[in-house]
């Protein structure tokens, strides 16, 4: 059982690894998710400042900045590609893998661990977030490693086995998945190796867990940068805590609400065909004699903590379960070696995985065929007539993926109605915008713009790009006057002269050089 590393076993990952990236840059960046998050790290590569997120050049504190630091400098290094842009979560996805195949591989064999790095590599769901650039891969990798190197570390402990360079690599990914989505990447790991532990009468182990030199190295990983964020802004461990993980988990009135039974169903649809032997799974844990029944009974406490911590909000995302996906994929392979012995029919499960893997690729060419909502070829005709100097305007919308296709060094003016009394009331990016905005002042005034200001906007300019839905123009006396150069979809582009906005009656004021009304650099803000 106690099987190894060996050039055939690190050629399957690597293969596996291949067939995670075999569609990284085959579709655009999705909205809203992919445009926004990928266009925070673009900011990030353009503007210098790594220390701190921004969204539109305003300080954007929803998530910590390892997915940003990850992508900003992959796309530093390989240029603005939707697959160069999609390396942070192929990167989770990697150490989910990676950290499952080698636990898998020590202490059940070779066979269990290959078909466990085949089943969860061709989970749709799974293969999907592999190649989604948002942080919820990245940080269900991290949560893998930590659970997977703990449990490890627990188990030689136990024997008197060295354990303490596992524990802090434990500790290490418990950090890191605490900068890539705040308390998650530690609060969940820890709930289940508690749970474990006690499950199985071994809380004795906890004092080999909690172990002073790992708590220093996740210290000194995760906490210099909300310390440095809290000396900056005064706000911010209120907003990045306070707001944004406990009152987001105990209240409601955020997107998404969901009944408490929706991860369970949605679960087992997504990693279908794979989901078919799950209950059989379940049967053999019942009847079979389980020979390492404490490893088995955490790949099923597992998935059961994550589902349960996270139906208990109102607000559900199908991305917060990724993590069940690493344990349900051994299950499975352990049940069907079981169920079929060592060399289980492999003609038969072979094909299985050849349905699987079509499931995959067929989402990603249904999501090209069905996706409307990318501004890619959008872009393409603006970036095919604009002049690099010539700026952007956005109204009544925020086009994330834009400012990335037409890589813009600075921020767009938004045009729209911001009074605190509309922008308080749904979580949308109106919400999200007004809230960044919150610890600059000053920046956010010159970039959140009444809509009424169009005219003095596009004024200051000779050649403007307002881009915005369908249906704007009779919302905006100039814009009803001048028809639009382009019309994609939903949205419309208006390409305006500052001599044609005057001869429709506008810019009856000589432009101002008003520092007020200049954009900063991205680098000074904040």
């Amino acid at each position: 059982m106690n099987a190894g590393w060996n050039r055939k076993e690190a050629g399957l990952f690597l293969l596996a690894l291949a067939w995670l990236a075999l569609t990284l840059g085959a579709r655009p960046l999705a909205l809203p998710d992919e445009g926004r998050y990928v266009g925070v790290a673009w900011e990030m590569l353009n503007s210098g400042n790594w220390l701190y997120p921004t969204l539109n050049g305003l300080p954007f504190f929803h998530k910590p900045p390892l997915f940003y630091w990850i992508t900003a400098a992959s796309l530093g290094t390989f240029g603005m590609h939707e697959w160069a842009a999609r390396l942070a979560p192929l990167l989770g996805a990697a150490i989910a893998a990676f950290t499952l195949y080698g636990f898998a591989l020590r202490h059940k064999g070779t066979t269990v661990a290959r078909w466990s790095l085949l089943i969860l590599v061709t989970q749709p769901f799974f293969f999907g977030g592999a190649q989604f650039a948002n942080l919820d891969m990245l940080v269900a990798g991290l949560i893998a490693a930590t659970i997977l190197l703990a449990a490890e570390a627990a188990l030689n402990a136990e024997k008197n086995l060295p354990y303490k360079g596992l524990l802090a690599g434990a500790y290490l990914a418990a950090a890191l998945g605490v900068l890539a989505k705040g308390l998650i990447g530690a609060v969940l790991p820890g709930l289940v190796l508690v749970v474990w532990l006690v499950w199985n009468r071994r809380l004795t182990l906890m004092r080999s867990l909690v172990w002073l030199p790992g708590l220093a190295v996740f210290l000194l990983v995760a906490a210099p940068w909300f310390v440095a964020m809290q000396l900056r802004f005064s706000d911010f461990l209120n907003y990045f805590f306070v707001y944004n993980h406990f009152q987001r988990f105990a209240e409601g009135g955020f997107n998404n609400p969901l009944p408490f039974w929706f991860y369970p169903p949605a679960i087992l649809l997504l990693i279908l065909p794979w989901s078919w032997w799950l209950p059989a799974a379940w049967k053999r844990t019942r009847l079979a004699v389980e020979m390492k029944p404490t490893i088995h009974s955490l790949m099923w406490i597992w998935p059961a903590v994550i589902v349960g911590f996270f139906s208990i909000p109102s607000s559900k995302l199908v991305g917060y379960v990724l993590p069940v996906l690493p344990p349900l994929a051994y299950l499975i392979a352990e049940g069907l070696v079981r169920k079929r012995g060592d060399a289980p029919n492999l003609r038969f499960l072979k094909g299985f995985a050849l349905v699987a893997g079509t499931v995959c690729l067929s989402a990603i060419v249904a999501s090209n065929l069905f996706n409307h909502k990318t501004n890619r070829q959008l872009s393409s005709l603006i970036a095919a007539q604009r002049k690099s100097n010539e700026p952007v305007v956005f109204m009544w919308d925020q086009f994330f993926d834009i400012p990335v296709y037409l890589g813009l060094k600075t921020p767009v003016k938004i045009l729209d109605d911001w009074d605190p009394a509309n922008t308080s009331r749904s979580d949308n990016w109106r919400k999200a915008m007004a809230e960044a905005g919150q610890f600059d002042p000053d920046r956010a005034r010159q970039l959140l713009i009444d809509h009424t200001q169009l005219e003095r906007v596009v004024c200051k300019a000779a050649v403007s790009w307002v881009v915005a839905p369908k249906g704007t123009e009779g919302t905006d006396l100039l814009l009803k006057q001048i028809p639009p150069l382009l019309v994609h979809q939903s949205t419309m582009v208006w390409r305006l002269t500052r001599s044609e906005v005057s001869s429709s009656g506008g810019c009856r004021q000589t432009p101002s050089d008003d520092s007020a009304d200049k954009l900063l650099p991205l680098r000074t803000a904040g």
